[in-house]
């Protein structure tokens, strides 16, 4: 072999190392494969989504002739602009099987070998109640089972269980509203709406007072929720969890809720 061959062939085998290097540290460095903060608009797509038809049918010929002469007649008569009727929004609003609802969590970690990631965990073990009277947010009650909270590392799981959260010895999460709020009239208008809603979040056994920024839209007769609220881990008597791949962990996180609810009858 020559020695132009010999350093080609070298220089064929670097390049290779260099990318694979390359490829190695996007994969467990830069990549970011997280799921997204919770956002409105993406909730309520959703239900958008399931709500539109996979096909428009083909009309029959006595349909498109009809629809003609409608149209016809529409021509000679004064166009009008039918007003949009308000939807209800006033009762008891529950769980919808539509969408995907649950309550979570995430937080920076520093991990071995791989460096910095953003950890997600949700719960899907969810209850959760709205009632609207008179055009006032009058009750909440959102319970979530921290036993059923899964992210893309079952170690993590498994130490949230016992260590940090202690879900197994606290399993339940819960806010409760503590004070009526008006609703905006734009929710019965199908606007997207923002509010601000007091009340009591236990978690590890502990009770504080919070403030959780909420936005809400009534999208095809569902009412979709979604609402995030920082954590210091040290007002829950939350300690750090230790595991040998943990460097280390924020002291605080990101608590999460995505809600999809239906009126009551």
């Amino acid at each position: 072999m020559t020695r132009k061959r010999i350093l080609i062939g070298g220089g064929v085998a670097a390049v290779a190392v260099i990318a694979v290097a390359i490829f190695l540290v996007y994969w467990f460095v830069i990549r970011d494969d997280s799921p997204p903060a919770v956002d409105l608009q993406e909730a309520v797509s959703t239900v958008e989504e399931e709500a539109t038809p996979d096909a428009t049918p083909t009309p029959s010929p006595a349909a498109t002739a009809t629809e003609a002469a409608a149209a016809a007649t529409a021509t000679t008569a004064p166009a009008t602009q039918p007003e949009t009727e308000a939807a209800r929004v006033d009762g008891t609003w529950t769980l919808s099987e539509q969408g995907e609802s649950f309550v979570g969590y995430r937080v920076e970690e520093e991990l071995a070998t791989i460096g910095y990631k953003e950890a997600v965990g949700r719960s899907p073990t969810i209850d959760a109640t709205i009632t609207i009277v008179g055009g006032q947010l009058t009750g909440v009650t959102v319970t979530a089972d921290l036993r059923d909270l899964k992210s893309d590392d079952s170690r993590r799981d498994g130490a949230i269980r016992n260590q940090a959260l202690e879900s197994n010895q606290f399993p339940m999460a819960t806010f409760e509203l503590t004070e009526p709020l008006a609703v905006p009239d734009g929710l019965a208008a199908g606007e997207p709406i923002s509010v601000e809603a007091n009340g009591t979040l236990t978690l590890h056994g502990v009770t504080r007072e919070v403030t959780i920024p909420i936005e809400a839209e009534l999208a095809n007769g569902v009412l979709v929720v979604v609402g995030s609220l920082p954590i210091v881990f040290a007002d829950y008597d939350i300690a750090q969890p230790r595991s040998p791949i943990l460097v280390s962990i924020e002291d605080n996180g990101v608590m999460e809720l995505q809600l999809f609810l239906i009126l009551a009858p």
